[in-house]
């Protein structure tokens, strides 16, 4: 079993900087691929992938942060890390952080992020 907690989020003006963390319990040295997601606060709204990071280090990111947002992982420190620079307000979401062991998920309980316009 993993928990995972996420940490760095907080109210910041658009076109700032958050950089989130995300620490395991755990080495995640094993863990295949690791995730940020986020859920917007409108009703109705699913919560969406935002970056993805594998255990070799290959990326990939939703269409809407490319560019702004950088995934990486620390293994040595069992840390996923999301830097997001450039923000705006819709990407105003709570946080969470997403591991998968041995075909089961595991969640972080979330951080905020406000952005104001």
């Amino acid at each position: 079993q993993v928990q995972l907690v996420e940490s760095g989020g907080g109210l910041v003006q658009t076109g700032g900087s958050l950089r989130l963390s995300c620490t395991a319990s755990r080495t995640i040295g094993n863990i295949a691929n690791m995730r940020w997601y986020r859920q917007a606060p409108a009703p109705g709204k699913e919560r969406e992938l935002v970056a993805g990071i594998t255990s070799g280090g290959s990326t990939n990111y939703a269409d809407s942060v490319k560019g702004r947002f950088t995934i990486s992982r620390d293994n040595a420190k069992n840390t996923l890390y999301l830097q997001m620079n450039s923000l705006k307000p819709e990407d105003t979401a709570v946080y969470y952080c997403n591991a998968i062991q041995y075909g089961l998920p595991y969640w972080g309980q979330g951080t905020q992020v406000t952005v104001s316009s």
